[in-house]
């Protein structure tokens, strides 16, 4: 997965009046782009921040918010004000403004000169007429909150690593955002038979996120593949043995090579329609010889969003999920809650796949191995096996509860998982928040479903953020989770959004 930092757009606008006189705004504007130019090279905001002239009255504020929204380049505002920005100039432009907002309350000046500092000379007058942040932004923040208006605030110097940092967080929400209201899924057959959870209003998602889900039959994967030359599957083939542990037998072996067909087959058909995610389901497999375990798992680690048995809502979250990870350290992935290890002194749970588990989350060089397959009829399929490293992590779970989409978060921490000889798979073992029987007993109550998306790039606040920009639910299950208080949020959100319903 490539992500250009030129490509995307975050725009710095900045809030005064023409109150203080032109000489102020002149230093406004150059202390605005200062810091404008900081958080553009600040490595952990990973688009670039575009500094705006300053807005002095409501027709600008109007223009710069339409103009924000008609950029495709732009994936939200950051709003400062510098000075004292009178709020009912914001009005129209913030009623209109469709882009994710931040507002970050900062300060040019770090430090009040404590034995200088006189309000009667004009040198010092000039001081307090530069660091009005203290209630500028207390003046916007009012307006914001009065239209009830859905944004990320930040408070710090600007200079701040902890301040630079939040901003960088919510930068990735809101590329995954904008990254999502282009997204096109490829559904290669229909839902698992009778499975509900990974079922959902497709239309509903195109609206609140912008999902694009398309069907096609197998047969339309089938025909790609059968496309490919045998010149790009040896040439796929000698590529696995270059990135793979893997014996000259697996090489050669028929399943490996059709593996490598149905990897070249696919991704050329998600390329030429234009998708950044898809999904399969082992109960359509017309015209394929395996299920796609291997091209999934290659696909994932290039980017691409996946859920198994039909789960689009997964595969976009996936994708989404991909783009907010993009160049942090740590792997994420489709994953599956797929069993537990209930031992009371150390209750634990086993995430894997039958075969579609993401190799950015290995922690050694991956194996490729061929074994049968239980499940789909067909002959024995290619696979990447591997343990995932321990560390901090987390689990989410896209669902859909009628009324809502809800985001369901849990943190983790992953443990060496214990070999398997005899189950071949990619593998993961971690400790819920704040404890197995507490997080399951709070995911089945929220209504998680088993297919997550698994991240050790990523934090509850990223995905916090991207439920804020996106509009939807978020349920955290972290260290504190209480059962009690998570019942009652419960409740009190089905009453929120039933009140808002169509709003």
């Amino acid at each position: 997965m490539t992500m250009n930092k030129e490509a995307i757009e975050l725009w710095f606008v900045t809030g005064s009046q023409h109150l203080y006189g032109e000489e102020t705004l002149k230093k406004v504007n150059a202390d605005s782009a200062i810091i404008a130019g900081a958080l553009d090279k600040a490595s952990a905001i990973p688009a670039r921040v575009v500094f705006k002239p300053v807005l002095t009255s409501a027709d600008a504020i109007t223009a710069i918010c339409l103009e924000a929204n008609n950029s495709p380049e732009c994936a939200g505002i950051i709003a400062w004000m510098h000075t004292f920005s009178p709020a009912k100039m914001w009005i129209s432009g913030l009623r209109q403004l469709s882009k994710p907002l931040l507002h970050f309350h900062t300060q040019f000046n770090r430090d009040i000169p404590w034995t200088e500092i006189d309000m009667e000379t004009e040198i010092d007058m000039d001081f307090m007429n530069l660091n009005q942040s203290a209630h500028g932004d207390r003046e916007f923040g009012y307006i914001c909150s009065r239209l009830r208006l859905e944004r990320k605030v930040v408070v710090g110097h600007w200079q701040d690593k902890a301040a630079v940092d939040a901003i960088g967080v919510w930068a990735r929400a809101a590329m995954a955002a904008l990254d999502a209201m282009s997204l096109k899924i490829a559904r290669f057959g229909d839902n698992m038979r009778d499975v509900a959870v990974t079922e959902g209003n497709k239309v509903s998602a195109q609206i609140k996120l912008g999902y694009q889900v398309h069907g096609y039959g197998v047969g339309d994967l089938a025909h790609a593949v059968t496309k490919v030359p045998e010149k790009q599957v040896k040439a796929l083939v000698k590529q696995y043995g270059d990135e793979y542990k893997a014996s000259a037998k697996a090489l050669s072996s028929p399943s490996v090579r059709e593996a490598a067909r149905i990897e070249s087959g696919m991704r050329s058909f998600l390329e030429k329609g234009g998708f950044k995610a898809f999904t399969t389901t082992f109960e359509d497999l017309h015209g394929l010889v395996q299920l796609p375990g291997l091209a999934v798992q290659r696909l994932m680690a290039d980017g691409y969003g996946f859920g198994a048995e039909g789960d689009w809502k997964t595969a976009a979250l996936v994708r989404a999920m991909k783009v907010m990870a993009h160049g942090l350290k740590g792997g994420t992935s489709f994953m599956e809650d797929y069993t537990y290890h209930l031992d009371p002194e150390n209750t634990s749970v086993l995430g894997a796949h039958m075969l579609e588990v993401c190799p950015t989350i290995a922690a050694a060089k991956p194996v490729l191995e061929v074994h049968p397959l239980g499940i789909g009829g067909k002959a024995d399929p290619a696979r990447l096996t591997f343990r995932t490293r321990p560390g901090r992590a987390i689990a989410a779970s896209m669902v859909e509860m009628g009324d809502r989409f809800r985001l369901i978060v849990n943190t983790m921490e992953v443990v060496e998982c214990p070999l398997m000889p005899k189950l071949p798979v990619a593998s993961v073992l971690w400790k819920p928040d704040p404890d197995l029987k507490t997080a399951a007993t709070a995911w089945i109550h929220a209504g998680g479903a088993h297919h997550t998306g698994f991240s050790q790039a990523l934090t509850a606040e990223h995905m916090e953020d991207f439920a804020s920009i996106t509009g939807i639910e978020l349920i955290l299950i972290g260290e504190k989770c209480d059962l009690r208080e998570l019942k009652k949020e419960l409740r009190w959100n089905d009453l929120y959004y039933h009140l808002n319903k169509g709003l």
